[in-house]
């Protein structure tokens, strides 16, 4: 079985200095690529270093809409720098998050319209951080057409949210929210997203799926429980739904075969 953990923060504090046991609990498991999602410019700069010691691990740059405060042309400017380092295959984690409001709502949207931008320029896909913002986020999205490839990573939302974001084309990623026992509304979701349009990711070091929830901290071996959740939704046994979200996940973002 191959799986990959397509949005997870392999350089945060939790995994320590050494995250060699983490990926090979993680191969262990059948979990054999993995995306590193950066969150600021230090983040981002580390989880392209972090590519450089393992095969199949690549990298995502970006600023968290939690930090869209920070964001100066200079920031975008390395951004732009480090989008074109060879296993950097998308930009984000990028959008809004109307939760929290660590930054405004006005300086999100203009560092997230900021990403799209960059990610049409160098070709690469954007992830898409949404958290109670969901027909702002569109608004945005629809106001640029330039960027093709999109997912909504963690996603949260209903089935009806779900069809406006396929109705676009774009793709849903789905984390081990998918397993709590509160989550119908969202596993409700899951059962309407094609195939083609459906990746699994942990968000790790976060939201350790069931059965494993007690373990504090998320990481990417535990993404099979969230797989196989998936899997019996969709009626498949695992191997075949492995199969399938994998060959979606290189596809989208443009991973060898």
């Amino acid at each position: 079985m191959e799986l990959i953990d397509t949005h997870c923060h392999l350089t945060f504090e939790q995994f320590g200095e050494d995250i060699t046991p983490v990926i090979r609990r993680s191969i262990d498991a059948g979990v054999t690529g993995w995306i590193t999602v950066g969150t600021d410019l230090a983040d981002s700069r580390k989880a392209a270093e972090l590519t450089e010691r393992f095969e199949k691990m690549c990298a995502a740059v970006g600023v968290h809409p939690h930090d869209a405060r920070t964001v100066t042309a200079d920031t975008f400017k390395e951004l732009r720098g480090l989008a074109q380092h060879k296993k950097i295959v998308a930009i984000g984690e990028t959008g809004l998050d109307y939760h929290y409001n660590f930054s405004s709502h006005e300086e999100q949207r203009k560092v997230f319209a900021e990403h799209l931008k960059i990610a049409a320029e160098m070709n690469l896909p954007a992830i898409i951080h949404c958290r109670e913002a969901f027909d702002e986020t569109i608004g945005v999205l629809d106001k640029f057409k330039d960027a093709k490839k999109i997912v909504f990573h963690c996603f949260s939302g209903s089935a009806e949210q779900a069809k406006i974001i396929l109705d676009k084309g774009f793709y849903i990623s789905f984390t081990g929210v998918v397993t709590f026992k509160n989550a119908d509304a969202l596993r409700d979701a899951a059962r309407i997203v094609p195939l083609d349009r459906m990746m699994v990711e942990t968000d790790c070091p976060f939201m350790s799926p069931e059965p494993m929830r007690k373990q504090k901290t998320n990481e990417p071996a535990l993404m099979v429980h969230t797989a196989r959740r998936l899997a019996e939704l969709k009626k498949m046994n695992l191997a075949d739904f492995a199969e399938a979200v994998t060959a979606t996940s290189k596809t989208f973002f443009g991973l060898p075969g």
